[in-house]
């Protein structure tokens, strides 16, 4: 589609109307609420500390694949920690957090829990200020807490070395920001014609074709999202990350975001990819509940088996998905024992049937939990 006389949506003449095709979306979107029904009526029948933990595995995935997205690792341990405490939920004992991960953690739980609460410019510049309590985004210095001024150029999104970079993007002019956020800002507190799953397709766009921080604008584009998400759900507890599944196509999202920069104010493409991508998401958050459940069938299996807090660790640990194969110099470095404890700890949970060994013997010998229904689930 030819874009005419202008190179970024922002510029063309009918901005920011945007238009799609209701009908070709019809489809897609009765795909995902059917799905939303089907998680919903599982988690109905689960129990209510069930659920709190399934909301907690999701909005800690939510909130390290938000970053992720970005090239930036956050400590899961540390994420998961901040947000239970914050829900009252029980994980037994927390990890250290930094103030770091304090904010982006902050800004998610905002976003979410207080769904209905009006989006104001104060509460974005609150959101941004979290992400950043330094007031640095890696070495570089930014402007934090308030809307980019473009005073090294205009703002870019790049890609390639320094004196061949291309460029995928340009935003909106630093002094039509004032004007800009504004109208985005009323559109998205005001009543809709928009259906909500696309009102919130909408908004991740939108947001995001402003970029209107020196940094962040992904992140909190995907806060906003989440933030609609609550809203069409109804409900403030999450149980699906959009964020995470949008990590699994991270090439197609930014492939997607480009063409729509560069395309006219029909985005009935970007919107079928969006509901394609949450369609995904509920369905990968029907993993994350048969997790959460099979965690609770396995301590109730060896609820009266006396563990010691190392063991505790790492057994959960094994239940939460352990990022490769679980060894006794990784059990060692893990409960910061020594390589003859951790062994002790290791054999004294295969000999109660709660570990088994993996095939490969000698110094590459691993460990998988044993038996139905969480071995098989986490092996």
């Amino acid at each position: 589609m030819n874009s005419g006389d202008y190179n970024y949506i922002w510029q063309a003449s009918d901005w920011p109307y945007w238009r799609f095709d209701l009908a070709a979306l019809a489809g897609p979107m009765a795909e995902v609420s059917r799905a939303q029904g089907l998680l919903m009526g599982r988690l109905a029948d689960v129990g209510m500390v069930l659920r709190d933990q399934a909301s907690l595995a999701t909005l800690t995935e939510d909130v390290v694949k938000t970053s992720e997205i970005e090239g930036e690792q956050l400590n899961v341990d540390s994420v998961r920690s901040s947000i239970a405490r914050r829900l009252g939920v029980d994980i037994g004992a927390l990890a250290p957090v930094d103030r770091h991960v304090e904010g982006v953690v902050e800004m998610v739980l905002d976003a979410t829990a207080n769904c209905d609460a009006r989006v104001s410019r104060e509460r974005l510049f609150g959101w941004h200020a979290a992400l950043f309590p330094t007031g640095y985004s890696g070495l570089a210095k930014i402007k934090v807490g308030g809307w980019r001024d473009d005073a090294n150029g205009p703002m870019q999104v790049v890609s390639g070395p320094i004196g061949r970079q291309r460029v995928h993007f340009e935003a909106p002019p630093a002094d039509r920001l004032a004007f800009e956020t504004s109208r985005f800002l009323d559109w998205l507190n005001g009543p809709s014609s928009e259906p909500p799953l696309l009102k919130a397709g909408l908004g991740h766009l939108w947001f995001i074709t402003l970029h209107p921080f020196d940094d962040g604008n992904g992140r909190i584009a995907r806060a906003i999202g989440d933030l609609l998400l609550a809203r069409a759900d109804g409900s403030p507890q999450r149980f699906y990350s959009l964020s995470a599944q949008i990590q699994r196509e991270r090439k197609a999202y930014y492939d997607i975001l480009e063409r729509s920069q560069k395309r006219s104010l029909d985005v009935t493409e970007w919107l079928a990819w969006f509901l394609d991508t949450l369609h995904h998401a509920v369905d990968q958050a029907q993993h994350t509940l048969d997790a959460v459940l099979s965690k609770a069938r396995f301590w109730q299996r060896w609820a009266s088996m006396p563990f010691n807090e190392r063991q505790l660790k790492l057994l959960n640990k094994l239940l939460d998905g352990f990022d490769g194969k679980l060894t006794s110099s990784k059990w060692a470095a893990i409960a910061k024992c020594s390589p003859d404890t951790a062994l002790r700890d290791i054999n004294a949970l295969l000999a109660r049937g709660v570990l088994r060994k993996m095939a490969a013997g000698g110094r590459s010998t691993s460990y998988v939990l044993d038996g139905p229904p969480a071995g098989k689930a986490h092996e």
